[in-house]
């Protein structure tokens, strides 16, 4: 990976499509509404469909739809060509207003602060859900979900597939749960092709686990070592994986891990940072023998490996923590166990 000197330079990198991207958008049909698109991915997902469609040389349409708080974001979406809609999703009466498409990517959702206030939470990631899924009932819908939803389980075993049970702890989870099988529920009553996009563990350089570990070694602070194991996936390897997954949407609906392919150790990645950093290690708890992963083989198969490896993140993310890159101070909040974030 390059060294990546900007934000915006980031945020170009992250939105740039690569072959596959160009190939899925000269095979897509119909416009795509991208929902929650004012939030981490959102906005670089976005353009990166837009950019694809430009090259592909087609005509469809990229609209965004978000409460757009930040308006920076929606102005960066304007100018690159992608359509642009303020709206707050929780009011019914605005999602019976948003345009229809042949294609919607589903981003919108609730994580921290879910323990603090769980009505709103399940409210936006459970009953949104159900109107969004009747609107659009005649599109093909990707769904992003989390791998929350599985229980946390030994390293050897190498991830949970997507046949293995739910286990969700805490009420994200469980949320997160329930958005799922409200669009398994329309997907298979209205015949809406539909994909369960489960990710953990996007990093983009300004967020993810391996920027808070990097965060805490630079600052002096202990790292967590009581969760041993992370699976990593560079943002732009999600974007893409994402925009292609359309082409996936089954009815009832499919369920897709997705993350890369390495299984991380959180004490290895301190290491490393603390070498690179020349800072003395400082370490708390054991580490567990249990650990939330996913086995995204079948992401692999369907839509080939991510672009940048595990080892190439960490070198990114150790370049932009000594260079003074900023953070959204967003924690990952990776060695939660209990479900409350």
């Amino acid at each position: 990976m390059q060294k990546v000197n900007s934000d915006d330079q980031l945020a170009s990198l992250l939105a740039t499509p690569g072959d596959a991207d160009v190939a899925f958008a000269r095979r897509l049909k119909g416009d795509v509404v991208i929902l929650g698109a004012g939030g981490k991915m959102g906005p670089t997902l976005a353009r990166r469909l837009r950019l694809a469609i430009e090259r592909a040389e087609g005509k469809q349409r990229v609209i965004a739809i978000s409460r757009f708080e930040g308006s920076a974001d929606r102005r960066e979406l304007d100018r690159a060509g992608v359509e642009t809609i303020a709206a707050d999703l929780l009011d019914s009466e605005n999602v019976k207003k948003l345009p229809q498409a042949e294609n919607v990517l589903y981003l919108a959702g609730r994580k921290f602060g879910a323990t603090t206030d769980p009505e709103l939470t399940w409210a936006m990631n459970a009953l949104v859900p159900a109107w969004i899924a009747q609107h659009y009932r005649a599109s093909r819908i990707v769904a992003f979900s989390t791998g929350n939803i599985y229980p946390f389980v030994s390293p050897e075993r190498g991830g949970c597939v997507e046949s293995d049970a739910p286990s969700p702890i805490g009420e994200y989870a469980q949320s997160c749960l329930g958005r799922e099988r409200v669009f398994q529920y329309y997907s298979k009553k209205l015949s809406t092709p539909c994909l369960i996009f489960r990710l953990n563990y996007a990093i983009d350089l300004r967020y993810g686990v391996l920027v808070d570990i990097a965060r805490l070694v630079y600052d002096g602070q202990p790292v967590d070592v009581s969760v041993p194991v992370v699976n990593v996936l560079w943002q732009g390897d999600a974007n893409s994986y994402a925009i292609r997954s359309l082409e996936l949407c089954e009815s009832p609906a499919r369920i897709l891990n997705v993350t890369g392919p390495e299984t991380v150790s959180v004490l290895h990645a301190a290491q490393y940072f603390a070498q690179r950093f020349g800072r003395q290690l400082q370490t708390k708890g054991e580490p567990g023998k249990l650990a939330l992963l996913n086995n995204a083989g079948a992401c692999h198969a369907a839509l080939g490996y991510p672009e940048f490896t595990a080892n190439e993140l960490m070198a990114a993310v150790a370049a932009w923590v000594e260079m003074g890159g900023t953070t959204l101070n967003k924690a990952t909040k990776f060695q939660v166990t209990d479900g409350r974030f």
